[in-house]
């Protein structure tokens, strides 16, 4: 069975962080989101993964490669150069999946589920279609599924004034073949792009079933900064237990482990506080400082005299001096947060587009 994943948008929401790397290559819990809609699917499954990206040389493919040394299954990669909606990109995918039943994954999404039983009663229904769907406090915001009295999907409505169901696409779809003969009947829509809803609801009206799956568990969609720092609390909640480091040589001076706290290789905790759940990479220094739950340090990274929790910090950064807790942040990688030791005493901030900065 293959799969497709869709991760050629630009994650504009994310900026600026995506101005430097593809949204599905930001880390949660020190691994890329993309990796995540990998596992669940291979789970599901799929021995064969497309993922449509905005060009054949996308950081994604140089990252990934063919897949199978990176992340044990192999990628097809298949461009869209030229977005016209998720519809479009699902035609694109026509020549990669050929005649059999496929997953399509959005690939800012993660999940607690592991989507095993969506594909497994896809295929007992016989459906032509199958949604994921997530019951929802505030329905007018998403894209909601109203359901038969078969409990079947009827309707698909995006974003109702008045909503008759609370139950939210979710991002992962299952197809067969005729999904392609409804892209094709299909017209543009306000904004001027070829829509999923638009091409499921054209099988609805065909008489074709389409199945409904409540999924078991959180969903991010990870596509804002706040929403990135949640699923990367969710993920390192689920971190095993693991009993506080103790004669450990990584862990040096005045330091104070906890558990549920993993730390790479060639890694040194000095004079420091560090509580878990937290995630440590590769060739990482913390000195002097506190490192609190719900953090995520990538590889190569320098912590002295600061505190920082709730944060994800990716690879090769410096956090050096900074008074007060740095908390809820998203940190991009070879980014340098230092406290200015010269007169006079001010702040200086060379900023990307969209960036956020909160000062005291």
């Amino acid at each position: 069975m293959k799969a497709v994943i869709l991760c050629a948008g630009k994650g504009t929401r994310l900026y600026p962080v995506t101005l430097t790397m593809p949204k599905p290559l930001v880390p949660v819990a020190n691994k890329a989101l993309l990796t995540y809609a990998i596992d669940t699917l291979t789970g599901m499954g799929a021995a064969e993964i497309g993922l449509v990206v905005n060009s054949l040389d996308s950081p994604i493919s140089e990252r990934l490669g063919d897949g199978v040394d990176t992340v044990g299954v192999p990628l097809t990669y298949i461009a869209q150069e030229n977005p016209r909606g998720l519809a479009h990109a699902v035609k694109l995918c026509e020549p990669f999946v050929g005649d059999e039943p496929f997953i399509v994954y959005l690939g800012d999404n993660i999940f607690q589920d592991s989507m095993q039983v969506l594909y497994t009663r896809f295929e007992e229904t016989g459906a032509s279609a199958a949604l994921a769907l997530t019951e929802v406090t505030n329905p007018q915001a998403f894209g909601i599924a109203e359901l038969d009295g078969h409990n079947n999907i009827k309707r698909l409505v995006e974003k109702p004034k008045d909503p008759t169901s609370n139950l939210a696409i979710a991002g992962v779809y299952v197809f067969r073949p005729d999904i392609f003969d409804a892209i094709d009947h299909i017209k543009p829509s306000w904004r001027d792009e070829l829509e999923i809803t638009d091409a499921i609801q054209y099988l609805v009206e065909q008489g074709k079933t389409v199945m409904p799956y409540v999924v078991d568990g959180w969903w991010i969609d990870a596509g804002k900064p706040n929403a990135i720092v949640l699923a990367n609390q969710l993920v390192l909640e689920q971190l095993p237990y693991s009993p506080p480091h103790e004669n450990d040589d990584r862990i040096q001076g005045e330091s104070t482990v906890s558990h549920r706290v993993e730390i790479g290789e060639n890694t040194q905790i000095i004079d420091s506080v560090i509580r878990g759940p937290v995630t440590i990479g590769d060739n990482v220094i913390i000195r002097d400082s506190y490192v609190g739950p719900y953090t995520s340090i990538g590889d190569d990274v320098v912590i002295e005299s600061s505190e920082i929790e709730h944060s994800i910090v990716m690879c090769c950064c410096t956090i050096k001096d900074i008074s007060g807790r740095i908390d809820a942040s998203l940190i991009a990688e070879n980014v340098t947060v230092i406290r200015a030791q010269a007169k006079p005493v001010s702040h200086r901030l060379v900023l990307a587009a969209n960036s956020l900065v909160q000062l005291p």
